[in-house]
């Protein structure tokens, strides 16, 4: 057997040959580009996900949040806690549901989303994608969330 049909197999985990390694590096990366707009807000980049729905929604519940944002409430407490403690949202136990705790934009945050205005824009510019190719990109990713889930 040659040296070639017996590396075949191999030549499936070569990382050059792999899905998961560039979509984990851009992610990676993606995440250190919103850095400098983020910071200038002070805000993490799981805290601006947090305010995106916030923004949409004005209150979701912490379930909600996860539920949308694929994460676990052992992350998402401490990371609402520190939000809470700058005044840009409140956390309330749910009057229906003891143990469901609502967490409610505050005007501090509402605030934010002015100035948050921009990141997208900045974003589009920073990648050289059309509005199109975005949209093209996201529904990929969106589909393969969904295969995944």
């Amino acid at each position: 057997m040659s040296e070639q049909a017996e590396n075949q197999p191999y030549s499936l985990l070569k990382l050059e040959n792999q899905v998961c390694f560039p979509l984990y590096a851009v992610s990676r990366m993606l995440t250190k580009a919103y850095q400098p707009y983020l910071q200038a807000l002070e805000l993490t980049y799981p805290q601006y996900l947090v305010f995106m729905l916030l923004w949409e929604h004005n209150e979701l519940t912490v379930k909600e949040l996860g539920d949308k944002l694929l994460l676990d409430s052992g992350t998402l407490t401490p990371l609402l806690k520190r939000m809470e403690q700058k005044q840009w949202v409140s956390r309330r136990r749910d009057p229906q549901d003891e143990r469901s705790v609502i967490i409610s934009l505050q005007p501090a945050g509402r605030a934010l989303q002015k100035r948050a205005c921009q990141i997208p824009e900045q974003m589009a510019i920073k990648l050289a994608m059309t509005p199109e190719e975005m949209a093209a990109f996201r529904d990929q990713l969106k589909h393969l969330l969904t295969l995944l889930a």
